[in-house]
């Protein structure tokens, strides 16, 4: 076999782009793990609510959890809600099925009742939620998009057609 001029650089170019793509650093391996911020409105915290959203594993898909925050003000009574959601996702690159429930922690500032919601004896309660939906989630972090149903339920109420819709950053 003859060696020429131009088959060294061509070898030492296909040698480093091998090597290239068998590195693979400790930064990159970390960035896989999802984490996202997002606004969620209706969904488990009833109207609207702030979320922070991640993995328990370092991966895109899987099981995680997410803690959220809303605040609704009607008629000179205010409710607060607390979603505390666990999930799972399932699928592939940029797109995945969403699968979770939870509960979320109602207090409102005086005892009242929110549509079927009661929180007259104590002025708090705990309702269970589920979460069945898509997200769009690119790999490398960036805007987010969320939708699916939410049902939600207490001890009297049960409404399994409840909507929620996510707008958000994953990074």
């Amino acid at each position: 076999m003859k060696i020429t001029k131009t088959s060294i650089p061509l070898v030492a170019l296909a040698f480093s782009l091998f090597v290239f793509a068998q590195s693979v650093t400790a930064q990159e391996v970390e960035r896989n793990r999802s984490k996202a911020v997002y606004v969620e409105v209706f969904g488990n915290g009833l109207t609207y609510s702030l979320n922070y959203d991640t993995r328990f594993s370092k991966s895109l898909k899987g099981l995680g959890g997410r803690v959220g925050i809303g605040y609704l003000a009607m008629e000179g009574d205010n409710l607060t809600s607390i979603p505390i959601i666990v999930n799972y996702l399932f699928g592939k690159d940029k797109h995945y099925f969403e699968v979770g429930a939870g509960t979320t922690f109602l207090a409102a500032s005086s005892p009242t009742q929110f549509g079927t919601i009661d929180t007259r004896e104590k002025g708090s309660a705990f309702i269970g939620t589920m979460s069945f939906g898509y997200r769009l989630e690119p790999q490398n972090g960036g805007f987010m998009f969320r939708a699916g149903i939410t049902p939600l339920f207490d001890g009297t109420s049960f409404f399994p057609f409840w909507p929620q819709v996510s707008f958000g950053y994953s990074f």
